[in-house]
């Protein structure tokens, strides 16, 4: 498996990230955050560099993908000074929700937001814990986007670079940002 590394941060948290060879099915590289946010360091480390790569952006929200981009959102809406806005999966929210339903590998997925989660014209950063195909971003960059909210960027720990979910998220026409990447799928 070949690394890029960008800098000691990358190599330090791509360290805490365990590889689970074969899962969910065979041939697939499954990149486990649960060490890494285990690991106070690492998770310290994470929010760190998402805050310091944020620091100053005209930004209103910070938005996270059910389930592990609420953890990621939480910490870095809390040390941004910015509201938090979370993106379930279907029939979790209790109020009136705004939905947008995506192509998976094998049928469809539906995702929602509370209709009054995002404000027309708000600026909003989008981020869960790993890039793959992109349906789940693009998925929720529409939702942001029915609401009248402009995508700032997408964010991620992880990019499979070689599943292309890059590609599409800057074929889009949105900016991406990850802290590693995994080649391989």
């Amino acid at each position: 498996m070949a690394l890029r590394v960008r800098n000691k941060g990358e190599t330090m948290i791509k360290s805490k990230i365990r590889t689970i060879p074969d899962y969910p099915k065979p041939g697939i590289m499954f990149r486990d955050i649960t060490t890494l946010l285990q690991d106070a360091q690492g998770f310290r480390k994470v929010i760190d560099e998402f805050v310091q790569h944020y620091v100053g952006e005209d930004i209103d929200a910070i938005a996270g993908i059910e389930s592990r981009g609420f953890i990621l959102a939480g910490a870095r809406a809390h040390q941004l000074g910015k509201s938090l806005v979370l993106i379930r999966k279907k029939g979790k929210l209790p109020w009136k929700t705004v939905s947008h339903e995506y192509e998976l590998e094998y049928g469809t997925d539906t995702i929602e937001m509370h209709t009054d989660s995002i404000k027309p014209g708000q600026k909003v950063v989008i981020i869960d814990d790993l890039l793959a195909t992109g349906g789940t971003a693009l998925a929720a960059a529409t939702l942001v986007e029915k609401l009248g909210g402009k995508v700032k960027e997408l964010a991620f720990i992880i990019d499979l670079p070689d599943v292309g979910g890059k590609k599409k998220i800057e074929a889009a026409g949105y900016k991406q940002f990850s802290l590693v990447e995994f080649e391989g799928d």
